[in-house]
């Protein structure tokens, strides 16, 4: 399952390194790659669909959804308070990390 969480991580992510061309700063890259990673409808689709098929059985199905859970009740929790720190530091003057 910790394979799982790190490879949501990894390959829904990382893509948010393209919003740095965009202007916004390492903070908000962070964030937005954690906001990225969380999945869960797509997983539990495609386990299902797998499940359905007989092409995966019920146990291994079981560690990506799990990981999908995860990445809901933890990734969000993690970018909130990344993006709200990155709001106040904008309000007080500019952000040296957008350099």
């Amino acid at each position: 399952m910790p394979l799982f969480l790190a490879a949501l991580l990894l390959v829904r992510g990382l893509p948010a390194l393209v919003h740095r061309r965009a202007g916004l700063s390492r903070v908000e890259v962070l964030a937005s790659g954690l906001l990225q990673a969380t999945s869960l409808p797509f997983i539990v689709a495609a386990t299902t669909i797998g499940l359905m098929l007989d092409a995966i059985r019920p146990a291994n199905a079981a560690a990506p959804v799990a990981a999908g859970l995860l990445s809901v009740i933890l990734f969000p929790p993690m970018a909130l308070p990344l993006l709200n720190r990155s709001r106040r530091a904008s309000a007080s003057g500019p952000d040296p990390e957008r350099e």
